[in-house]
């Protein structure tokens, strides 16, 4: 089954959730769970600690391992095309033992969290479905303080595969911007807007467009979008 995506204000999110617990039942409705896996530059610290290095070497090697959003090595990658970390490791045996070490355990889970958008509605009890834990409601979406939410112990590429259907609530910052936009003008000015009769065709629009003027527009922030919508 396909993803449903849907965005919603960002501060108003949470009462989505609760309104489909309570539409299709909470024993039914269910948060998604992620695993944050080792990274390198935190394998090689978390192994430095047990191996009591201390933590000035520890940062030395894990600062020479390139790591980004965009770009990132493993471990063997890193000893193989960083020279200067090639030579530190090889000098000394202590780092040739925790570089080792790190690069057995780099990549696997190392703690669980929820899914920032993605929810789970099942036909009936989630439990007959899918394997599940519990999480405290504060922070996971609204809902009576006290009260735990069913959190999938499955993540989402393994919820697709037993046929789960996966709905993805966004809580999108640019919503909020436009509501409050909306009743600041109101407030001010004494002009009611009306977001959904706005046209598509406005060439003033397209202008500011042209001109890359797109700061606060969702999906056209990035500076890739940005150059194509001026070129």
């Amino acid at each position: 089954m396909p993803d449903i995506d849907v965005d919603f204000c960002f501060e108003r999110r949470g009462e989505v959730i609760e309104y489909v617990r309570q539409r299709y039942g909470r024993q039914s409705v269910g948060q998604i769970v992620t695993f944050g896996t080792m990274k390198a530059r935190a394998a090689v610290k978390d192994v430095a600690r047990v191996l009591r290095i201390p933590p000035g070497d520890a940062d030395k090697l894990t600062k020479l391992i390139p790591s980004g959003p965009a770009f990132a090595l493993s471990i063997p990658e890193a000893m193989e095309k960083v020279d200067e970390l090639k030579d530190l490791v090889k000098q000394n045996p202590v780092y040739q033992r925790l570089m080792g070490l790190s690069s057995r355990i780099e990549g696997i889970s190392r703690h669980l969290s929820v899914h920032a958008a993605g929810v789970v509605i099942a036909p009936g009890p989630l439990a007959d479905y899918v394997p599940i834990c519990t999480a405290p409601t504060k922070g996971a979406g609204a809902g009576t303080d006290g009260e735990d939410s069913l959190i999938t112990q499955y993540e989402m590429t393994a919820l697709e595969k037993v046929g789960m259907l996966k709905m993805d609530m966004l809580g999108l910052k640019t919503l909020t911007v436009i509501h409050d936009a909306v009743n600041m003008i109101r407030e001010r000015h004494g002009v009611a807007l009306d977001m959904s009769t706005l046209p598509f065709d406005d060439p003033r629009v397209y202008e500011l467009l042209r001109q890359g003027r797109t700061a606060g527009v969702f999906q056209f922030e990035s500076p890739l979008a940005t150059r194509r919508c001026a070129r």
